[in-house]
């Protein structure tokens, strides 16, 4: 398990904007697909977002067109820009980090957006 802190979780009125920020510990992190899930309360965790060491991207269907995802590998950071929210966007927004059989979870951060 390899340490992530995620942040940026606030809330916000519909068509507002957030950022949220995952670091990791350790090395390696440019080797890692990065991700962000979700999981709203009776829900069950459903991907967001995730990008692979390459750079390549991948978006929910729900999220496309608003939410971009993106990696500093300097600073073992992952980004979810968050824009024109909804209020079904409201969940705890979890980092994801992914390499073989490693695989690694944040704790978290709520994001309640108010109609």
């Amino acid at each position: 398990q390899v340490p992530l802190v995620e942040s940026g979780g606030d809330l916000v009125q519909a068509g507002g904007s957030l950022r949220l920020s995952c670091v990791a510990s350790g090395r390696f992190f440019n080797l890692y697909r990065m991700g962000w899930y979700r999981q709203a309360p009776g829900n069950e965790r459903e991907l967001v977002a995730d990008i692979t060491s390459g750079g390549s991207t991948n978006y929910a269907d729900s999220v496309k067109g608003r939410f971009t995802i993106s990696r500093d590998n300097a600073k073992n950071t992952v980004y979810l820009q968050m824009n024109s929210l909804k209020p079904e966007d409201t969940a705890k927004y979890y980092c994801n980090m992914r390499l073989a059989s490693q695989n690694s979870w944040g704790q978290g951060t709520q994001v309640t957006v108010s109609s």
